[in-house]
């Protein structure tokens, strides 16, 4: 390993292959014995839409990329310096995003003519000087592994699998990294299967013991990696989606109310259905319903008869909720639909990221049809932000859409296990036994009516699409009724920015230059304007979880700035919503290639935009 890569604190390593190469299953066991080791970190699984894809094909590469150390890690790296590809695709279609001097390993019995010809290649990699500028590690990993694991007697199919689990045990010692974690998951995952538990486990100690045998100083070298400074609090490994479903369980019992989660499924959000079912002793009960118009409306129909009704789905199957979704609006019943953003229209790249549904959730219902929308910043926020949709949605009987995204659901960091105890109880609109109120008698700081379920005489009520009078519930078509009606319904949303907290600045220096983001962004912008600070530009993050309606404070915070920019992955959603809203004309940073923003581009849009700085405090 070059001086380069010795001399650092954190590493970015990428791990690719075919989809059956249990890639992603490698990078979850080494995200968790980076945990377990004490570093930060953040992951990007990365894989094809195909459930298997023609094994050695460019567009069937499977890859998950680990950033790790001991900093504070917020991204998951914008190049890796450490590659392990374990064909000529897998090599190839990575090559690119190496940094200079980057370490390659490489399986290379997998090099061969069929396996050149599949990957579209006229020359070896390895012998045509295309790898010059990095450093190359040939190991015949393939070989190794079936003679690992021959003792064991599996099929040749079957010890071919075992290799992601050799390659692993390597990444392990160089790292320094525990091999428990992985050891006592191979035993639980295959206790049925002794041959097959045995192999594994032999493979991950052969890889491990090889890093330890080989002669290959100074290309193949241990890096020990120092503990982050984390905080004295119990950590976890966990994904958005986790964390989501997570924050649904809390808010469940924050409410004392029983949660239906009813979703059809789609990529990247049927991970969630996943994680919720089985939950039904934490008051959780899951549908999964024939296609997405069934999903919302029995998530509706839950809302009505009186459990929160949630509902997920990504960008298509949210165009088809569209309908019920004004339905809940008129009905003003709660409601939280989660929307995984997905890359592109119609079917897109389902397993690409993109942040496009920021129109479509505060724009795109038709008539005026407004409801408060949210995203969270990172994996571990989703749990926070969960819990805030559930208590605005109970608080001011509206549905609510959180935007998260195939990034979030997916990718990992460390997550400090929170207080229970320590967090709000959330307050709804259920009459109690002696209410007296009457059912469309609103609550004056939320404009929510009573939350009355079917069965309960006082309140035999009527609701539906069709306009009702604004006192007695009634269908009605006079005109002045339904226009205190359309204003009723902005006002309740209105409302929700009463109850928001002030907008902060979460790192930064006052004037030039304000970087606002929302979203899954926040890792890079907050590594990308941290390092700028440092190179003496005046610049701040703003990041914001509240998009409708937006925090109260929002257009006084930024008038103190000189610029503003607006980095998304989209055309420019959240820079037309500031225009809208504020009369702001940010510049922007768009991105849409489905995969995440890097720190290098932001900064490069950072020093384009921001002025030299003063000698001042800077915060966060």
């Amino acid at each position: 390993m070059s001086e380069q890569l010795a001399e650092r604190t954190s590493h970015v390593v990428r791990f690719a292959g075919d989809s059956g190469d249990g890639i992603q299953l490698q990078g979850q066991q080494f995200t968790n014995a980076s945990a377990l080791a004490g570093h930060d970190l953040s992951t990007l699984p990365d894989f094809p839409a195909e459930i298997r894809a023609p094994a050695g094909t460019r567009y069937g590469v499977s890859a998950f990329q680990i950033q790790f150390g001991g900093e504070r890690i917020t991204t998951p790296g914008d190049a890796p310096d450490v590659l392990l590809a374990f064909n000529p695709a897998a090599l190839i279609v990575n090559l690119p995003h190496l940094l200079p001097g980057a370490l390659i390993i490489v399986d290379e019995s997998a090099f061969s003519a069929q396996r050149l010809k599949r990957a579209n290649l006229t020359a070896n990699p390895l012998e045509d000087g295309s790898l010059d500028a990095h450093q190359v590690c040939r190991i015949d990993i393939s070989h190794l592994t079936l003679e690992a694991v021959k003792p064991f007697g599996l099929g040749a199919k079957d010890s071919a699998r075992c290799k992601n689990f050799w390659a692993l045990g390597l990444v392990l010692w160089m790292f320094d990294q525990p091999r428990d974690g992985t050891s006592h998951w191979i035993q639980a995952k295959f206790a049925g299967n002794e041959a097959v538990r045995n192999a594994n486990l032999a493979a991950l100690n052969a890889g491990h013991a090889y890093g330890e045998t080989v002669e290959m100083q100074p290309v193949l070298a241990q890096q020990p990696i120092p503990e982050a400074p984390l905080a004295a609090e119990e950590y976890r490994t966990i994904t958005g989606a986790e964390a989501l479903a997570l924050g649904l369980v809390a808010a469940g019992e924050l409410a004392d109310v029983e949660l239906l989660f009813c979703s059809y499924p789609i990529t990247p959000a049927s991970s969630l259905l996943h994680h919720l079912t089985g939950l039904d002793e934490a008051g959780v009960a899951t549908f999964q319903a024939e296609d997405e118009i069934a999903a919302i409306c029995s998530a509706i129909g839950a809302s009505y008869a009186g459990k929160l009704g949630v509902t997920s789905s990504s960008g298509p199957g949210m165009a088809l909720k569209t309908e019920a979704l004004g339905l809940a609006v008129a009905a003003e019943l709660p409601l939280l639909v989660i929307d995984s953003q997905r890359a592109g229209p119609s079917t897109g790249m389902p397993t690409k990221t993109e942040q496009s549904d920021l129109y479509q959730a505060v724009y795109g219902r038709n008539a005026d049809t407004p409801l408060p929308v949210l995203a969270p910043h990172s994996p571990g926020d989703c749990f926070e932000t969960a819990i805030e949709a559930v208590r605005i949605a109970l608080r001011h009987m509206t549905p609510v859409i959180l935007l998260t995204d195939g990034y979030l659901a997916n990718a990992s960091e460390l997550w400090p296990i929170p207080d229970l105890d320590g967090l709000a109880p959330i307050t709804h609109r259920k009459p109690a036994a002696t209410a007296t109120t009457g059912i469309w008698e609103r609550e004056p700081s939320s404009f929510a009516r009573l939350w009355a379920t079917p069965g309960d005489e006082r309140y035999v009520h009527r609701v539906g699409g069709l306009e009702r009078d604004f006192q007695t519930g009634h269908i009605s078509y006079d005109p002045a009724n339904h226009q205190a009606m359309t204003n009723l319904r902005q006002a309740k949303v209105e409302k929700v920015a009463d109850h928001l907290p002030e907008q902060e600045v979460d790192q930064g220096v006052a004037g030039g230059l304000a970087v606002v983001a929302w979203g899954s962004t926040y890792g890079a912008v907050r590594q990308a304007v941290k390092e700028c600070l440092a190179e003496g530009l005046t610049v701040a993050q703003i990041h914001l979880r509240h998009l409708n309606p937006l925090p109260p404070n929002l257009g006084e915070l930024l008038a103190a700035y000189d610029k503003v920019l607006v980095p998304e992955l989209n055309n420019g959603q959240l820079a037309t919503l500031l225009r809208d809203r504020l009369l702001l004309g940010p510049a922007q940073l768009n991105k849409v290639s489905g995969q995440p923003l890097h720190v290098g581009e932001i900064k490069s849009a950072i020093a384009e935009h921001a002025p030299p700085r003063l000698q001042e405090a800077v915060h966060g």
